[in-house]
């Protein structure tokens, strides 16, 4: 079995589905449809766990493909907030079930849902982007 601890979490372990590789520096791990394991993972998280550790609340972030700074903007929260949470394991209640629930509607291919997520991605990539200005004569614009 192997203990599979790159994808964040503790408590997971692969009975196959995996290959191991000697390579000069040492032993690798090859894991076979990772995508489709990591919706297995997420799908028992969200299904079948009461409540979500902090590491398991940022492995369904992360699979929603969410930074921190686009999930906090949805709860009027900064990032510090959200990585607090996700450290300390202390994720409110509301925050927990509205994660649940983004990821349900995902998985179940809701398009507005998963254009909203996409949008809030872009506007998040906006956020951090260099604004870069020249002067055109007598006026600055945004160079293009």
């Amino acid at each position: 079995m192997y203990h599979y601890t790159e994808s964040g979490l503790n408590n997971v372990w692969l009975a196959n589905g995996y290959k191991v590789h000697k390579t000069p520096y040492g032993k690798a791990v090859s894991i076979e449809a990772a995508d489709e394991l990591h919706e297995m993972i997420a799908a028992q998280l969200i299904n079948h766990k009461p409540r979500l550790s902090g590491g398991e609340f940022r492995f369904i972030r992360k699979e929603l493909d969410m930074s921190q700074a686009s999930l906090a903007g949805i709860f009027g929260k900064d990032a510090q907030s959200i990585a607090r949470w996700e450290k300390s394991g202390r994720v409110p209640k509301m925050a927990e079930r509205f994660l649940r629930a983004i990821y349900r509607e995902q998985i179940a291919g809701n398009e507005r849902i998963i254009e909203w997520i996409q949008r809030l991605n872009d506007m998040d990539q906006k956020i951090h982007s260099r604004m870069l200005f020249e002067q055109a004569g007598e006026t600055w614009q945004l160079r293009a």
